[in-house]
């Protein structure tokens, strides 16, 4: 970005604030609208009127406000291949960028492609913690660190709303963990709930203004989160000064009385919900209080004139001064190579050095077919995916030579239909009339609430996936189903199926979503198309929350003798220069809805790293993954790269970070463990219904040096193409303090460097106000023995510099009065923690390259 761009997004943004006089004319019109309302439009107005949207209200000039899906790309209301989005590298990925800014630059792109898709309020970001490396929704959050976490979240939250989009900041709070997700009560203790859990929303909040917060599904310390007046009102509203709704997970919502009591504000998703109808009676035999509902109402309608969907109110961004247009595939590429993180570069082997080599192997199932995002609610359907292959094709230079080899396939299931495959649904009643239908971007239908254009659920019968299939291998391919009902699966003439599949078990969720059942094999010719076609009668359960409809078209390639795939990459990679290869995980390791239990990659895929780097000594590994793997090979090659879950643009990404072209700039946002045994948190299954967060305030690096344990790589970790010198460090002011620290590269091409600031006690933590050895109150007491159980440090500020080969730059870093206070259990409020810090700068929690001393004083 130029000083001139800078310059004008600062102009811009300083136009956006919201001024008082727009404020009180958006809270005048609100009042307004509301005093118009009966008793049963606004109880209507708190519930969904379906999946993703409530009701509108012409009478008072209110639109239809429609939510949509949002992490890494705004899918819309239909999951369909016949509106594509752009899909953004995972959360965690962004995070390894550390940077707000190009977080915020994030949120306008994806405020651009809400308001293409009629979207007013994306749910996005998710800002909780990566408590453990088991946590199986990982790569949708940011990181370990709460800090760290809420400036990222912070970045995104007004990039998003500057585009006059609204967020919903998710899941508050203590979502960490996939088991039992639904009813688990999870007992954290005050101190942890205050320091790590809530600390990243109390920053959003108090930063970014949010217009939404979503509430999870879990309990906290024995209530559920949609009906805990105490953190969703008194902490959130009263202390914090939030003022957007507060609208809950899908499905989350139980009670009626309980969540609009408990400041819930909107129930979604409709029309079954527990407010509506249900909220109305509540008022009328006097279980609630209209005034409750009246504040949920004020809520939503406040909303609605801040995104421009009620008359009369002005917007809180006007439509002439959203940012600039952005390219979304640009921007795709630049994240994913700035949040690449090189942990390991033995012999400088990259970047490739395109003057001396001349041959490349890829290698790697996940090279030829990337993973770009990761399973559940982010997902999204892009217009195009560069894999690696295609993206290191399209880069080396001319007279290099590229080699490809599978390797080990990481997944001995079938897949949902994609390469090869030109789909489409269609949808018929029982008379076998054709309702509707649409293309598909793969082989999976997943309707949930919303369905294509002209088809009823309750009319819908059997809805056929049909198209053709053009092979790029010759051999027997397998064919298969997934989900529930009846099916008649026929492949190039010939009927593989005819069946009804059954629910497992009484899990829905795991039943439609569940694994993949072979039906079949063909032989088929590379290149030869064939007419393909699976007929689903659907399955419906009167009692479910929403009518849904959830089936699958399965796919494998032909299988091949796993050792001959191993020698084959072997030979591939001895002949080459440099060897390449991509390892990852699956659907099945990594998704919304379960946690893990291993952090081993799946299938041969160790075996084949071993193999490939015992061949070839310039072996480099890209590791496709959203969260940590174990890594058994990695001082056996010559480096690693960690790629997340890179987005759409992956492969165009990696080409240009591997050929040199642009550095990997990511740091570690969460400590990588050597193996899962190592990890000191690992416990995400609940006893009885409940999971204790016995471990307290150390979780991420502040656990691993409490234990003394060393870990793979450390949290902000993170090596580029160049060198750094850290030449000095100093304080300046009070309240804040603020660090300048000055580095100079010293290496031989520009860079980009992360300056990390720790701060770490020195002296045992007294109570603010009592004297070394004094007396002190039992309440004192218990607050000095708590405050001394602090981490060995933490992360109190960081900041980006580049800087030209030769050349010395300063970051200069404010220090939060936050990040000298510890929340005192016994008074409920926050304790400033005087004494003498140790501040540290370095390239990240083990790399500490300076040090001073300030002496904190309240």
């Amino acid at each position: 970005m130029t000083t001139r761009d800078a310059e004008r997004n600062a102009a811009r943004s300083a136009a956006r604030k919201p001024a008082a006089g727009q404020d009180a004319a958006r809270e005048a019109v609100v009042e307004s609208a509301l005093g118009k309302l009966d008793l049963d439009t606004k109880a209507r107005l708190l519930a969904g009127q379906d999946t993703w949207s409530l009701p509108a209200i012409p009478g008072i000039g209110l639109r239809s406000l429609v939510m949509s899906d949002g992490p890494i790309g705004v899918r819309g209301v239909r999951w369909t291949a016949a509106d594509p989005s752009v899909a953004l590298p995972s959360p965690t990925a962004l995070a390894a960028t550390w940077d707000p800014e190009l977080a915020r630059r994030a949120g306008h792109l994806l405020a651009q492609e809400a308001r293409r898709k009629g979207v007013h309020v994306l749910l996005a970001p998710t800002v909780n913690l990566h408590r453990s490396p088991l946590g199986g929704r990982h790569f949708e959050c940011y990181s370990e660190d709460p800090y760290l976490t809420g400036e990222i979240g912070t970045g995104y939250v007004r990039g998003v709303q500057e585009g006059g989009v609204g967020t919903t900041v998710k899941h508050f709070v203590a979502n960490d963990a996939e088991t039992e997700r639904f009813t688990v009560n999870n007992k954290v203790p005050p101190r942890p709930l205050r320091e790590l859990y809530l600390a990243p929303f109390e920053a959003i909040v108090k930063s970014a203004r949010p217009w939404g917060i979503m509430s999870a599904y879990n309990s906290v310390n024995g209530t559920t989160m949609t009906a805990h007046r105490r953190l969703q009102h008194d902490v959130l509203r009263r202390e914090w000064g939030f003022d957007g709704i507060v609208v809950s997970d899908w499905m989350a919502a139980r009670d009626t009385t309980g969540a609009i009591n408990g400041g819930l504000d909107v129930a979604m998703p409709g029309p079954t919900t527990v407010y509506g109808e249900a909220l109305a009676a509540a008022v009328r035999d006097g279980r609630v209080d209209e005034s409750a509902v009246d504040r949920a109402v004020r809520n939503v309608l406040r909303l609605a004139a801040r995104v421009g969907a009620l008359d009369g109110a002005p917007a809180a961004v006007a439509p002439g001064d959203f940012p600039a247009a952005v390219d979304g595939d640009a921007l795709a590429r630049e994240i994913a190579r700035r949040a690449f993180v090189l942990v390991r570069n033995e012999q400088q082997v990259l970047p490739i050095d395109t003057a001396r080599v001349r041959t490349v192997a890829l290698i790697g199932a996940a090279a030829r077919d990337a993973r770009i995002l990761g399973g559940g609610s982010a997902e999204v359907f892009p217009h195009h995916v560069v894999s690696p292959l295609d993206g290191l094709r399209a880069a080396l230079p001319e007279g290099i030579g590229l080699s490809y080899a599978l390797g080990a396939d990481p997944s001995d299931e079938l897949a949902v239909a994609d390469t090869g495959f030109e789909l489409r649904a269609v949808c018929r009643d029982a008379e076998g009339r054709e309702l509707g239908g649409e293309p598909l971007p793969n082989g999976q239908v997943q309707w949930l609430g919303d369905f294509p254009e002209g088809v009823r659920y309750e009319a819908l019968h059997t809805l056929e996936i049909a198209g053709t299939f053009t092979p790029r291998e010759s051999g027997g391919h397998a064919f298969g189903t997934k989900g529930l009902g009846g099916f008649t699966l026929t492949v190039g003439g010939r009927v593989l199926f005819e069946g009804v599949q059954e629910p497992g078990h009484d899990d829905l969720f795991e039943a439609f979503s569940g694994s993949p059942i072979p039906r079949g094999e063909l032989e088929l010719t590379a290149g030869e198309p064939v007419e393909i076609s699976l007929t689903c009668t659907v399955a419906k359960f009167p009692d479910a929350p929403l009518p849904a409809v959830s089936c699958a078209l399965v796919h494998g390639d032909p299988v091949r003798d796993p050792d001959e795939l191993m020698e084959e990459a072997v030979a591939t990679a001895a002949a080459a220069d440099t060897a390449v290869v991509v390892v990852a995980t699956t659907e099945r390791v990594e998704s919304e809805g379960f946690d893990r239990t291993t952090l081993a990659l799946p299938g041969r895929q160790d075996a084949l790293v071993h193999r490939v780097a015992a061949a070839n000594p310039r072996t480099v590994v890209v590791v496709n993954s959203g969260s940590p793997v174990e890594l058994p090979w990695r001082e056996k090659v010559s480096a690693v790269l960690l790629g997340w879950f890179p987005g759409q643009e992956a492969g165009a990404a990696l080409a240009g970070v591997l050929l040199g072209d642009h550095e990997p700039g990511g740091r570690l946002p969460t400590t990588w463990p050597a193996a899962r045994a190592d990890a000191p948190v690992t416990r995400v299954v609940p006893d009885g219904g409940e999971l204790p967060y016995d471990e307290g305030v150390f979780i991420g690096y502040r656990a691993w040096e409490r234990a003394g344990a060393t870990p793979a790589y450390p949290f902000g970790h993170g090596l580029g193409y160049t060198t750094w010198e850290y030449q000095g460090i100093e304080l300046s002011g009070a309240g804040p303090t603020t660090v300048t620290v000055h580095v100079r590269n010293t290496g031989t091409r520009p860079g980009r460097e992360v300056v990390q600031i720790y701060l770490a006690p020195t002296d045992g933590a007294q109570v603010e106000g009592a004297p070394a050895g004094s007396q002190t109150s039992a309440g004192s007491q218990a607050f000095a023995d708590e405050s001394s159980d602090r981490p060995t440090r933490w992360l109190a500020g960081f900041a980006s510099v580049e800087a030209a080969p030769g050349e010395t730059v300063r970051a200069a870093i404010p220090l939060r009065r936050r990040a000298f206070e510890v929340w005192d259990e016994q008074k409920a409020t926050w304790r400033f923690v005087p004494g003498t810090y140790a501040v540290e700068a370095g390239r990240s929690v083990a790399d500490r390259r300076l040090t001073t001393t300030l002496d904190a004083r309240a």
